[in-house]
């Protein structure tokens, strides 16, 4: 037993770290490492990982709202729509065949990989659109100086879209749809790319969080694998939240993208397989 929770332990730090550091959630990383290398159901996997992307994105976004890199205002304004996607997912979840899911996740694992390869530069707006200025959603980024440099935005109600699909992809696959999330914001709304990472974590744990209570109203939470996951992925994402500011993150997409590459080809063929 002991071995077990060291391993699961180990697993869960290091999808915390990668999670936090990718903007993509330790979901991503946590649900294939829970189904194919501890061998668990998909759906207790997705559960306990929809509890730990709630602790992922509490670990990370402490940091990140610290040091000014979370855009709270486009947050809030966001997660209308992800919780309500997310709560959808959640509740389809429970009757959706799990190798649906499977093939899902798969597919989730490519359009991550492709969002990964394409991310584009940290190109700063100057002037905003009307919504975007009416709510008030510019901010201040640091940059290699110290020195703040200002922001605008655009495209909300488009970038509100995509955070619905990514909500029904949270609830659906306790995953905390982060490729999504800065992927609106990133290539839809124009803010710049560590704003949107620093703000995708902020506001995959209030994502995760409404899925996730509908996992536990249905009873489909396991306290035993999700409470030894959570604490890892806490602080793996504690790590990755204090490493992403110093790092050039464009250097680790050839990893990032290998690794889910491997991961959508193994739920596939699980899925295909029935195994």
């Amino acid at each position: 037993m002991l071995e077990i929770l060291i391993d699961l332990l180990a697993l869960a730090v290091g999808a915390g770290f990668i999670g936090a550091i990718s903007g993509l959630g330790g979901g991503v990383f946590i649900v294939p490492a829970l189904v194919i290398v501890a061998h668990m159901p998909m759906k207790v996997a997705v559960g306990a990982s929809l509890i730990s992307v709630v602790a992922t994105s509490a670990g990370a976004s402490v940091a990140f709202v610290r040091d000014g890199w979370t855009n709270l205002k486009v947050a809030m304004v966001l997660e209308c729509a992800t919780v309500t996607g997310a709560v959808i997912g959640a509740y389809l979840a429970g009757v959706v065949p799990t190798v649906v899911l499977e093939l899902l996740f798969a597919a989730m694992m490519l359009q991550s990989a492709y969002f990964t390869v394409t991310k584009r530069g940290d190109d700063i707006l100057t002037k905003g659109d009307p919504l975007a200025e009416h709510l008030e959603l510019a901010g201040e980024v640091p940059d290699l100086g110290g020195n703040l440099v200002h922001y605008e935005v655009v495209k909300v109600p488009q970038g509100g879209a995509l955070m619905v699909v990514a909500g029904l992809m949270s609830g659906l696959l306790g995953i905390g749809s982060g490729a999504l999330k800065v992927m609106a914001m990133d290539y839809i709304m124009h803010l710049p790319l560590k704003v949107s990472s620093a703000t995708s974590n902020f506001m995959i744990g209030v994502t995760a969080g409404a899925g996730a209570l509908v996992f536990l109203a249905r009873g489909d939470v396991a306290t035993t694998i999700a409470a030894p996951v959570a604490i890892g992925v806490t602080a793996g994402a504690l790590a990755g939240s204090r490493v992403l500011p110093h790092i050039k993150v464009e250097s680790l997409r050839t990893v990032f993208v290998i690794i889910l590459l491997l991961i959508a080809a193994e739920m596939g063929w699980r899925a295909l397989s029935g195994i």
